[in-house]
């Protein structure tokens, strides 16, 4: 059994390696934020959350889409989803119920073992059994729809009964059947547990019994003080059920762990139910993006927010709208704190949302897949820099160089400023036009007026150029609008508000 609640065709694998940008993305793009409001203090949800977003960068467009209509079926019939969850929870907890101690060390521990926990995990896969008729008709994505027939399929009323006959025999109320063949040395070899033989009738025992008829074979009782005896007849009896028992262990394992790898699936299901919760609290939108080809150049939204700043704040976040379809490189400019850096998480926090099959902060989003995404953000000096801010940014840009695959987005913050403003921009240009001859994906957050001006001369097709918008009289909006980059990003603005406005001469 199967879930495919991740994937069309196989599990997810929840012990592979993240993407290797995971270092610097959760940092950057305060993905911790979101991975606390997914999992709303559940911490089986935490890890869920952020390996499948952190693995899904790589995915194509066909199971980000499978995603998509799992999760739209999810936000319509949040309460079954999250009843299916706590099915699957249940089941895996069924094994706490069975502990054997020493004993389950043995065969015949094992077997009882196995049988006790079947039966309960039988009790709850009725439970789950019951969700195709009772829910099935609501649910339209392919991933239910198959989740749904294959549970009607596989646990059908004949597998059940089936199931309960065997575990009604398997407690050998009547004693074990075996057989045995003689091997070097007078020793049984080739242990078989064989089908006990019908039970004769009540009357017909009687009656044999009455008139002394003895059925053809041989009997020998033990004498009460016999341990060898005993002892020899228990290991016959563990070899003859060894199969029996690892044959039943295997089935609890098989069930076992269909119930793990359900709850994992829709752990991650849970998890976006639990965000879109708490957005729509605030009155936050959410929409479907709308993802393209990766060979595209799609990247157009309107009311695009940072939502891990959203989770952080009471109040809702102002969001930005940005055509940049057919765009390599967006350089962003402006006046300071005017919400550039924020409109940069707010691309990368879409971007890795999307690709993970789900909803997007946004009235409307759509851009083409990208498979890796990579941030370059300035980096505060501390104690465990080995070298000054500038080599330390080269550093970590050689290291993005290697990792880098073609229509991967970068996302560079103040990058390359730890020099002056003629190295700096110089470096920064380099960097860039290689990267877009390579075709990569550029948002470029700068204050080197050289650098942005430098690329507006060159009027190229493939540059936006957008400004955080700041009013007359020094406001900032946060709203970011298209605009050509200006020599000043007013830091006298921020020194008057915090030093009051300077006395007349």
């Amino acid at each position: 059994m199967k879930a495919f609640l991740l994937f069309r065709d196989r599990d997810f694998d929840f012990g592979q390696t993240p993407a290797w940008s995971e270092k610097t993305l959760i940092p950057d793009l305060a993905l911790d934020t979101l991975f606390r409001a997914m999992a709303s203090g559940d911490e089986f949800l935490l890890p869920v959350a952020e390996s499948v977003i952190l693995c899904s960068l790589d995915n194509d467009l066909d199971t980000v889409l499978y995603r998509q209509r799992i999760l739209q079926d999810c936000l319509k019939n949040p309460a079954v989803v999250r009843g299916l969850y706590a099915l699957a929870v249940e089941g895996i907890k069924c094994e706490r119920k069975c502990s054997w101690g020493i004993f389950s060390k043995y065969p015949a521990g094992i077997l009882g073992r196995g049988i006790e926990l079947l039966h309960y995990l039988i009790e709850v896969l009725q439970k789950l059994r019951s969700a195709p008729e009772q829910y099935g008709a609501a649910f339209q994505s392919e991933g239910f729809r198959n989740l749904f027939a294959m549970l009607e399929a596989e646990l059908t009323d004949e597998y059940f009964a089936s199931i309960k006959a065997h575990l009604k025999e398997m407690k050998f109320r009547a004693g074990v059947l075996i057989s045995a063949q003689l091997g070097k040395g007078v020793k049984g070899k080739n242990y078989i547990l064989r089908k006990p033989r019908i039970k004769q009738h009540w009357l017909i025992s009687w009656l044999q019994q009455y008139f002394g008829i003895r059925e053809a074979g041989y009997t020998f009782v033990l004498d009460p003080r016999d341990e060898n005896g005993a002892r020899a007849l228990s290991e016959l009896n563990e070899r003859g059920i060894n199969l029996v028992a690892n044959a039943v262990a295997q089935s609890t394992d098989h069930i076992l762990n269909f119930f793990k790898m359900l709850r994992a699936e829709l752990a991650f299901y849970v998890g976006c139910l639990n965000l879109r919760e708490q957005l729509a609290k605030k009155g936050e939108p959410i929409c479907w993006p709308d993802p393209v080809p990766p060979t595209e150049r799609k990247h157009s939204f309107r009311g695009l927010y940072d939502v891990c700043l959203s989770l952080r704040l009471r109040q809702r976040v102002i969001g930005n709208d940005v055509d940049a379809d057919e765009k390599d490189l967006i350089i962003i400019t402006g006046a300071n704190q005017g919400g550039k850096s924020t409109f940069l998480r707010s691309v990368g926090l879409a971007q890795s949302m999307m690709q993970a099959g789900m909803f997007v902060p946004a009235e409307s989003f759509s851009a083409n897949m990208c498979p890796g995404v990579f941030t370059h953000f300035k980096r505060e000096e501390d104690a465990s820099m080995k070298s000054g801010k500038f080599d330390e940014e080269l550093t970590r840009m050689s290291e993005i160089a290697e990792h880098l695959v073609p229509d991967s987005i970068l996302l560079f913050n103040e990058s390359f400023a730890a020099t002056n403003e003629r190295e700096g921009s110089e470096i920064a240009r380099q960097i860039v036009s290689a990267l877009i001859e390579k075709r990569f994906k550029i948002f470029f957050v700068s204050h080197q007026y050289t650098f942005a001006s430098g690329f507006h001369a060159k009027k190229r097709e493939n540059t936006l150029f957008l400004r955080a918008e700041r009013e007359s009289d020094g406001t900032r909006t946060f709203k970011l609008v298209e605009a050509e980059p200006l020599e000043t990003s007013y830091g006298e603005d921020l020194y008057n508000q915090i030093f009051g406005e300077p006395s007349g001469v």
